[in-house]
């Protein structure tokens, strides 16, 4: 089954996973019913969620309902309880919308909405996150997981998606990372799926990170405002929503205007 999981990840087009995921989601949440594990983000109970994983297939992982990962639901109670997320107005931008946020944050009458990304068919805009077609300062919140290492110039990337941010908003801003390397490592001369595999992880990433990650962004101008928050989560809590056992859950923000 493992072999299986990684070969259809590997393999399929991301675009044609997204379409077939409507159908997989009809009949697979009725294989694991079940009170053991417990989605934060579609209110969802089962036995166990999914296997899932492009280099290494990780148990209990997928939410067969709305498709949520570790990711996605440590990220949904950071919202829920760290930020006015689902209270105040605001105007967000999602980069490569996830189809487990994407389906509920359109519905929500608080938020301006707005979804980009080269190639998902959730994109209202198709566009590269290295030149976002908006203008300075024009959102409060922009949500962007697992895509800098798919970009040519992270940095470029990580400056563009501050500049359409409004002074004091804040980004989601998550990415794989090797928590036993101290340097991201990347290798522009690494281009082919297999190599990039080998090295990255992934055959389409173009670098790992590390644990220099923050500091990435703090180069680019972005604040890191709170402690990681997944430190703050308990043990049952975590095992509950089936979370990571490591992940770099900051806040990153846009400083206030004459903040340096």
């Amino acid at each position: 089954m493992d072999r299986i999981i990684r070969f259809l990840l590997n393999n399929i087009p991301r675009k044609l996973l997204i379409r077939g995921s409507y159908f997989f989601r009809r009949i697979s949440q009725y294989a694991n019913k079940g009170n053991m594990v417990e989605c934060p983000v579609c209110n969802s109970h089962y036995r166990k969620f999914l296997k899932y994983g492009y280099h290494i297939v990780r148990k209990n992982a997928l939410c067969p309902k709305c498709l949520s990962l570790e990711r996605h639901r440590l990220i949904w109670i950071y919202l829920l309880n760290k930020t006015d997320f689902f209270t105040k107005s605001l105007r967000v931008l999602h980069i490569a919308p996830e189809q487990c946020f994407e389906e509920r944050f359109r519905k929500m009458k608080n938020l301006d909405y707005i979804t980009a990304d080269l190639g998902s068919p959730l994109a209202d805009y198709k566009c590269d996150v290295q030149n976002l077609p908006f203008k300075e300062n024009e959102f409060d919140v922009v949500v962007c997981n697992h895509v800098l290492e798919h970009v040519d110039d992270d940095f470029k990337a990580m400056s563009e998606i501050l500049r359409v941010m409004k002074p004091g908003a804040f980004a989601i801003l998550l990415v794989p990372l090797d928590f036993t390397r101290e340097k991201t490592f990347e290798d522009p001369s690494i281009v082919s799926p297999r190599e990039r595999k080998k090295h990255f992880l992934q055959y389409d990433h173009k670098r790992l990170y590390g644990l220099d990650y923050p500091e990435r962004l703090k180069k680019t101008g972005f604040l890191i405002t709170e402690d990681n928050y997944l430190d703050e989560l308990d043990d049952e809590l975590r095992k509950r929503f089936s979370l990571s056992e490591k992940e770099m859950m900051y806040g990153y923000k846009k400083p206030e205007r004459g903040i340096q």
